[in-house]
């Protein structure tokens, strides 16, 4: 590629970045409370309860009796649960662009843990799978929702039984992490935000435990259109064409689901599987919210939950990541937004700007409708595939889970060669971001050439990386080496989950990363096949993705060569594919030969005690003089017609503090009054898509809440109001803080037709 030179004024403004970002890394370390401090969990588990500073002490371990189970039936125990997990929806960075600035500001729609637990008939052995609508799956939170399981259920939720998946939405709350890389694209741990998800998490696992009855399973899949497009297309012709020319399509169209009823028939939940990256939501926005993905689940629970709120009623319906690591939901494509021509091109730049102007656009008006464009798309082809599944699924419960280091495995390549996993780096091209999220740099994708200004920077910073880990990785230029990197806490994990639970011919492996399209399809066929050379015969293998650790991406070792978004961020080296293939074929094997039992659990991954607090402080709440929290500042219209917006604004408080007191369980109401009743009834609350909840952060804690209802068509006339809740921190001279609720309401309006 060209070489880059950079103007007096540019290189001066990059170096003052730089220099800013160092010394946000400077003073977050000045916040680590315990330098260095590294737990082994199994004596975190026994040992540490009362030292750890993130809210996780517990009464001793109380064993939960087992209800009988019946068992004269064929089928599975099956459980459903799902329980709110958003946690802060304020002064926090969102998770998935790591871009400056982007903090939540609102709430768009909750965000939800879904569980589904099934058993065999005697009980004997079991699973639970859960989708949760965040980023990705931390270790951190996967080592304590199984500490917190084995305190009350024993040994009967355990690591190689339980898959934690998150659904890969950018727009969750970030602060959930324990290596550097993530804490500080979080700025900071939050404790208040990793507490709720960990509760949320348990919450649906033991909703999911208490309800379980005897049920039946069913599988089916099909091709879904129109939702996706291949945000890579020049990596993956780096590919074969022989390896090609045996798909239709540069993405992975098929959807798999599992239906679940009770033995009446009764419906009970559905898990949909589909590779899409839900980023319908661009990197501009600031509300919480589930995307695409979880605007799927939206409608789906809706449907089966007639006459419940949103995130109530007895179905649940998760859809669950896959190999989405290249795929885009922004199905018109990248184009220069100055120009508004194509930038589908080897390194997404454009004539004027660069890779900054290069962005691909949904197919809404604006980031919200293609976000219910997309998920209305993903729902309707999940619901007509629930409908029409008729496959049962039969067979044993069993799984395999190995703890493995992978920057250490060796990889065998043929009869004759090897290659090894590397230390975990990520290249130049990952600060470029992609068509969905450019990065604020001049960094572009496919960057396969070093620039000694940055080698130089980095250098300064945080010292030379070594030549084993720059020839391990060719032809990756480096621009971070994470695996030398130690201080406070190592940058990127070592130890990762691999895991497999198959439910008769049904196999879900739970990957700890983004696998590529082509990645997939390999990884896919690779497991298959291993099953059935040692007997199991038509196995379905699902990839559940961002599962239990996050390691990044998973690219093929040809779409590594040209250093695109994805391969930049695979960051095990060019055999990392090979190596999740080789260990998950062991996996495989192991069930098949009934031989789990042999497998080694591997090296335990570390637990940090202390970790760098968030940067943003905690400080209290004002009213403006005069006022007091809850007063209305802008009224509502005293009348609406049908397909418009009302909204009122509120004197606020930081809604992050209602993550930490859970007083109420909503920001909003919409109510309407039903003379018959001669009471208000909800039929809103801040889980729908039809309201907005804006924080407006001012100075030295003032701040204001508006709140929007965008009237549907199928509103009924009447009489609304709006109500506010919410949580305002006091903090009065030498006392500890405390947090109080409050709430308010709008006066009436009237909603006539249109």
């Amino acid at each position: 590629m060209a070489k880059h030179t950079f103007s007096t004024l540019e290189t001066f403004l990059i170096f003052l970045l730089v220099m800013m970002t160092a010394v946000t890394v400077a003073l977050l370390s000045l916040l680590f409370i315990t330098s260095g401090t590294i737990e082994n969990h199994k004596a975190f588990q026994s040992s540490t309860l009362t030292q750890e500073p993130i809210a996780t002490q517990m009464s001793p371990m109380m064993m939960t009796p087992e209800t009988p189970l019946f068992q004269n039936f064929t089928g599975y125990h099956i459980g459903v649960g799902r329980a709110d997990c958003t946690g802060q929806v304020g002064d926090i960075r969102l998770m998935g662009y790591s871009k400056s600035g982007q903090n939540a500001r609102g709430l768009l729609t909750r965000l939800y843990s879904r569980a589904f637990i099934m058993a065999e008939p005697d009980g004997s052995n079991r699973m639970a799978f859960v989708s949760i609508d965040i980023g990705m799956v931390s270790q951190r939170l996967r080592l304590e929702v199984l500490n917190r399981l084995h305190s009350k259920y024993g040994s009967l939720y355990r690591r190689d039984n339980v898959i934690l998946s998150g659904t890969h939405t950018h727009s969750g709350p970030a602060g959930y992490f324990q290596y550097t890389v993530f804490i500080i694209a979080s700025e900071g741990f939050s404790n208040c935000t990793f507490e709720y998800m960990v509760t949320g998490i348990m919450q649906s696992i033991e909703m999911a435990h208490t309800s379980m009855k005897p049920g039946k399973i069913f599988f089916n899949k099909g091709n879904v259109d129109g939702a996706h497009i291949n945000r890579s297309p020049y990596s993956y012709l780096q590919n074969p064409q022989s390896e090609r020319a045996r798909y239709s399509s540069d993405t992975d169209k098929e959807m798999v689901v599992l239906k679940m009823e009770d033995l009446n028939g009764d419906e009970m939940g559905v898990i949909s599987w589909f590779a899409i990256h839900p980023v319908s939501m661009n990197n501009s926005n600031h509300l919480v919210n589930s995307d695409n993905m979880g605007y799927a689940s939206y409608l789906f629970e809706q449907e089966k939950n007639k006459g419940h709120l949103p995130g109530q009623g007895p179905f649940v319906a998760a859809f669950a990541s896959s190999n989405l690591g290249d795929v885009s939901p922004n199905i018109l494509g990248p184009r220069c937004i100055n120009t508004g021509e194509s930038c589908n091109n080897a390194n997404s730049t454009c004539p004027i700007g660069g890779s900054t102007t290069c962005m691909a656009m949904g197919p809404g008006q604006d980031m919200l409708e293609s976000t219910q464009i997309i998920g209305q798309i993903l729902y309707q082809a999940a619901k007509e595939l629930y409908a029409s599944a008729s496959q049962e699924v039969t067979g044993p419960v069993t799984s395999a889970h190995q703890w493995v280091n992978m920057t250490d495995v060796t990889v065998l390549l043929n009869s004759t060669h090897t290659a090894k996993t590397c230390k975990p780096a990520l290249g130049y091209s990952f600060a470029a971001g992609t068509i969905d999220g450019v990065g604020s740099l001049n960094f572009t994708q496919g960057m396969t050439v070093s620039v000694p200004f940055w080698d130089t920077l980095r250098d300064q910073l945080l010292g030379k990386p070594s030549e084993e880990i720059k020839e391990c990785h060719k032809p990756k230029p480096i621009l971070i080496h994470t695996g030398e990197l130690s201080t406070p806490h190592p940058w990127h994990p070592d130890i990762v989950d691999v895991q497999i639970i198959t439910l008769g011919s049904f196999a879900i492996a739970a990957v700890p990363g983004e696998l590529t399209t082509m990645s997939g399809r390999r990884f896919r066929e690779a497991v298959k096949a291993e099953f059935e050379t040692y007997g199991m015969k038509n196995v379905t293998v699902v990839i559940s993705g961002l599962c239990n650790v996050y390691t990044h991406y998973i690219a093929t070792y040809e779409e590594y060569q040209v250093q695109r978004y994805e391969a930049a961020s695979t960051i095990y080296g060019p055999h990392t594919l090979s190596a999740y293939i080789q260990l998950f074929r062991v996996l495989a094997k192991a069930i098949a030969t009934d031989t789990v039992a042999n497998l080694s659990t591997g090296p335990e991954p570390p637990f940090f005690k202390q970790l760098i607090n968030s940067i943003i402080p905690n400080i209290a709440d004002r009213a403006p003089i005069g006022k007091t929290f809850g007063d209305i500042l802008q009224p509502v219209n005293p009348t609406y017609r049908v397909g418009e917006v009302a909204e009122v604004v509120f004197v606020g408080a930081n809604p992050k503090n209602s993550a930490e007191n859970r007083t109420h369980q909503t920001f909003l109401t919409v109510e309407k009054y039903e003379a018959t009743l001669t009471s208000w009834q909800i039929v809103h609350n801040d889980a729908s898509w039809e309201t907005r909840f804006y924080w407006h952060k001012g100075l030295l804690g003032l701040s204001n809440a508006t709140i929007q209802w965008h009237i549907p068509d199928t509103a009924q006339p009447g009489i609304y109001r709006i109500r506010y809740f919410g949580h305002n921190r006091k903090q009065d001279f030498l006392k500890p803080a405390v947090i109080l609720p409050f709430e308010s309401t709008s006066s009436i309006f009237e909603v006539v037709a249109t």
